[in-house]
């Protein structure tokens, strides 16, 4: 995009609350953290969970000039700066995409549906880009603000795009169809996804269908009854869409036919119908590189949208037997000699890259940062273009080395120098990999950027190097959900204490605090000082609170600025003998934490008085807050308990607070709390469990998303005969000849002993199966004799989208915190961001 300031301001009918001149923007940004060419780019001040009026001055300090708001503003804090003042932001940014969309003339696919919208799309670029220059939706951006943003992507030299819509409810599709204006419409499926925003899934899918009703073509699959239905009733309410579809069915588009299916691939029989087919060709056999059902799918959709495209069936073949089963995410792993990886070797395109540099830029590291990119030839951006951004970004991001694999680097070499401490180059990527040693990767945080035909992936296996087949994936997308799911409960000036101690729930704590640190929560709480000074070591800079602080460990508390919880005269008098050795006249903050009915920490009612005499003879320390613990928020039988609990603690902390003559926070409700105490919410509240995607009070589960999955792998396949035994103690006994896998994970992985013989279930194949014979230190058994396909090397949840913590938990009579908590820090965590 390239528009005039003053052409903006006409487009969105806003008003300048300042102009300071003409200038172009190339760029949109509506998150301050992710601000690059700040002199070309226009800051949307956007009104959400976050309010973007509460970063200007952190965009202005980042070079941003150029804002969009909805409230009016000091514009003499910022003499240089445009203002446009409109009434909402939100509807202004879409409205600047709606316009945008209106100056191209090429074909707009449009996709949406329940599942494989990002894939589909995905695939489709990458069949595409080869031949044609493709705009699509970075990563999975298919929401009010993330299409406003792809449809700003779009350029003059683009020749086809491809957007992604998503919808929770009623009312949403049709914001999101006045930007996209597709040609070509793709209904991938329905399914349970958002199914609690609508009434029933025929008005979801009529939603959903909203998004082609300016379609030429709408492209779906025949064989789900419910799009069927109501992609018929469509055609028939606006016969000028043509509809293309794939099925069972005689009278589909292209009717389709299962032949056969191996281990790694699936061969159908397509042919064009002979009931009205646009098409015209005899059945052909076509080779599909999946086995799975919802990745045939998926490719049958890509086959159809090319075949309407005009490709040959030859060429189709050619081009669907390049697709892979790609990672839709940015991936944060831990590899060799301490390196931290960002994998993100599935596409090749400018946005894409940028949005793995944004990611990049979060992680607060003290490490050497590497860039391992390949040329994006298949983008169709011009060498020169390429070569240029890529120094542009070399120098924003201070790469110290940088390894080019691909022939444009090599005629770029000399354009390079200077640009980079250390720099390599490699024609291709087996290049690289024989010559992997000379490149003594150590201690760097490495970002992989590659086309699909460049295999980064090997690269990738390199550097990891030998890991261990369980794996907990960690969905930061997740994580950040729920974060704003409490957020949303919470009033206006209500700030989060965002719990990671114990290894953060089991998840990671260095990972999850840098997330949350720029999610801007107000604290972060710890168990002990050692996790505290980790996070101080790896550059996270917001507040941290020590809940369980111990004496001896005063002196490194002060050093790395850590506030500890002091819960009794005791601990009391041995901080202020501590500070008094020290005198060195600087204040400690501290958090009183007051007894209410928990029994465990905290000052009892008969120490107040004393306390607060004691903190009043000693001004080195400073009240920051004061909290207490309830026992039983989450249970409705305890609700009389929790309110004595709450007026205790009011009555006790306002005594405090009267005491004092600066201001002191108040805080107590915990995750379930939020949920079921709003009158209780004071300054903050401490978010834990909830956070991690589990709602202890069982009231709002649906909202919150699950962060973590557990997974392994199938060691080995074996059938046992009838009567035979299976594991320690011979507990598990075949009552039938039986097929048993023999699964990578024990309870030295944190695999509970109680989900031993029949208890514990998995999912496999997408069937589940029961764990047989008893939970060995390194390997379970599970039985698998009902799942025909299923193979040595299979991927295995533990605990996941399907098989749910929480149900796991009851099963043995515990809680998901125990689960989470008890997960070994030998499984490596493997973070992901859409």
């Amino acid at each position: 995009m390239k528009y005039q300031i003053t052409e903006i301001n006409k487009i969105i009918n806003g008003n300048f609350l300042h102009e300071n001149g003409s200038s172009t923007i190339t760029q949109v940004c509506i998150d301050t953290r992710q601000i690059s060419s700040a002199n070309q780019s226009l800051f949307f001040c956007l009104v959400a969970r976050n309010d973007g009026h509460q970063f200007i001055e952190n965009a202005y300090q980042k070079g941003i000039r150029n804002f969009v708001v909805s409230t009016k503003i000091d514009t003499e804090k910022y003499p240089d700066a445009n203002f446009i003042l409109v009434d909402n932001t939100l509807h202004a940014l879409q409205q600047l995409a709606i316009y945008h969309r209106q100056q191209f003339n090429i074909p707009v696919i449009g996709i949406t549906g329940s599942n494989g919208k990002t894939i589909v799309k995905e695939w489709l670029y990458q069949l595409l880009s080869s031949d044609k220059h493709v705009v699509k939706s970075p990563k999975s951006y298919n929401s009010q603000i993330g299409v406003a943003l792809s449809v700003l992507n779009m350029e003059n030299e683009d020749e086809i795009a491809i957007f992604e819509a998503g919808i929770s409810t009623v009312g949403e599709m049709e914001n999101l169809q006045k930007m996209i204006q597709p040609t070509i419409g793709i209904l991938t499926n329905i399914g349970s996804a958002h199914d609690a925003g609508f009434s029933s899934r025929e008005e979801k899918v009529e939603e959903k269908l909203k998004l082609f009703k300016t379609c030429e073509t709408l492209i779906s699959n025949d064989d789900f009854s419910l799009v069927y239905g109501a992609v018929g009733k469509m055609i028939k309410e606006n016969p000028t869409i043509k509809s293309v579809s794939f099925g069972v069915n005689v009278d589909s588009s292209i009717v389709i036919a299962f032949i056969k299916k191996s281990t790694t691939y699936s061969i159908y029989s397509i042919e064009s119908s002979p009931y009205g087919s646009p098409f015209n060709f005899l059945s052909t056999k076509i080779k599909i590189p999946f086995t799975d059902d919802a990745s045939i799918e998926n490719c049958l959709h890509c086959i159809t949208t090319l075949l309407w495209l005009g490709y040959s069936i030859e060429t189709i073949q050619t081009k669907i037997l390049s697709l892979r089963n790609l990672p839709m995410r940015l991936e944060l792993k831990y590899g060799i000699n301490n390196c931290t990886i960002i994998d993100d070797s599935y596409s090749a395109d400018l946005h894409s890259l940028q949005i793995a540099l944004d990611f990049l830029k979060q992680q607060d590291t003290n490490k050497k940062k590497t860039l391992i990119i390949s040329e994006f030839e298949e983008s169709g951006l011009p060498e020169n273009v390429f070569i240029q951004k890529l120094q542009e970004f070399i120098v924003q991001y201070k790469f110290e080395k940088l390894i080019g694999v691909g022939k444009s680097f090599m005629r770029a070499i000399e354009s390079l120098n200077g640009k980079v401490k250390e720099w390599y180059i490699f024609e291709s990527t087996e290049k690289l990999l024989e010559q992997f040693s000379i490149l003594k990767f150590e201690n760097e945080f490495i970002l992989l950027k590659g086309a699909r035909k460049f295999e980064f992936e090997k690269i990738t296996a390199q550097l990891i190097g030998q890991t261990h087949e369980t794996v907990l994936e960690i969905n930061l997308n997740a994580l950040v959900n729920n974060l704003n799911v409490y957020r949303s409960f919470l009033k206006k000036d209500c700030g989060v204490i965002a719990m990671v101690k114990a290894f953060s729930y089991g998840s990671g704590n260095i990972e999850i605090a840098s997330l949350l640190e720029k999610q801007h929560v107000s604290y972060l709480a710890v168990a002990y000082a050692d996790e505290g000074v980790v996070l101080r070591k790896n550059g996270i800079q917001t507040p941290i609170m020590v809940m369980n602080p111990d004496a001896k460990d005063f002196d490194r508390m002060l050093e790395f600025n850590l506030e500890p919880e002091i819960y009794s005269l005791e601990i009391l008098q041995k901080l202020i003998s501590f500070s008094k050795v020290l005198n060195f006249g600087k204040v400690i903050n501290i958090h009183l934490k007051l007894e209410t009915g928990m029994n465990r920490l905290g000052f009892p009612v008969h120490d107040i008085d004393e306390l607060i005499s004691i903190l009043q003879q000693n001004q080195q320390l400073k009240i920051e807050t004061v909290f207490s613990h309830l026992a039983g928020s989450e249970d409705a039988q305890l609700d009389e308990f929790t309110n004595q609990q709450i007026n205790t603690f009011n009555e006790l902390s306002q005594k405090i607070i009267a005491a004092f003559k600066y201001p002191i926070k108040k805080h107590l409700l915990n995750s379930a709390g939020i949920f079921r105490f709003p009158n209780a919410q004071f300054d903050y509240v401490r978010l834990g469990i909830g956070l991690y995607g589990v709602d202890a009070s069982n009231n709002f589960q649906e909202k919150l998303l699950p962060i973590g999955k557990l997974k392994t792998r199938i060691a080995q396949l074996k059938n046992v005969p009838k009567s035979a035994t299976v594991g320690y103690s011979r507990k598990g006994i075949a009552d039938k000849d039986m097929k048993i896998a023999v699964l990578a994970i024990g309870y030295a992985d944190g695999y509970d002993r109680r989900f031993g013989n029949g208890v514990g279930e998995v999912l496999v194949a997408g069937q589940r199966a029961k764990i047989i014979g008893n939970i060995c230190m390194d390997m379970c058994m599970i039985d698998v004799t009902h799942i025909d396909e299923i193979h040595e090397g299979d991927e295995v949840e533990i605990y996941g989208p399907t098989i749910s913590i929480i149900q796991q938990a009851k099963k043995i009579g515990t809680i998901a915190y125990e689960l989470l908590t008890h997960i070994s820090v030998r499984v490596k965590r493997l973070y992901y961001l859409d």
